[in-house]
């Protein structure tokens, strides 16, 4: 930690308001996010109205099956499965 904040704990106030202005910056349509200078204002100001953040862009949701016992604790990761390909460049 930063030797100059180690007397400031910060505040449960503080640690949601971050984690909702850092929500409001993985919105999936840019134009629903906030300038760097909106961000600096919100994460400064004290009395800001924070905007409620939708759906983040890459939101994937998981459930748990509970059908039997040998399929407990299975993820049902439906039709949001994900695929990585990856590609290895090589110069010449």
């Amino acid at each position: 930690m930063d030797p100059l904040l180690e007397d400031q704990v910060p505040t449960l106030e503080s640690i949601l308001k971050c984690i909702q202005v850092g929500l409001l910056c993985v919105q999936q349509h840019p134009e629903e996010r906030p300038t760097m200078s909106s961000v600096v204002l919100m994460l400064d100001g004290e009395s800001v109205l924070l905007p409620k953040p939708r759906r983040p862009g890459l939101y994937s949701e998981r459930c748990f099956l509970e059908t039997d016992s040998s399929s407990r604790g299975m993820l049902n990761s439906g039709s949001n499965d994900i695929t990585v390909t990856t590609t290895v460049v090589e110069g010449r």
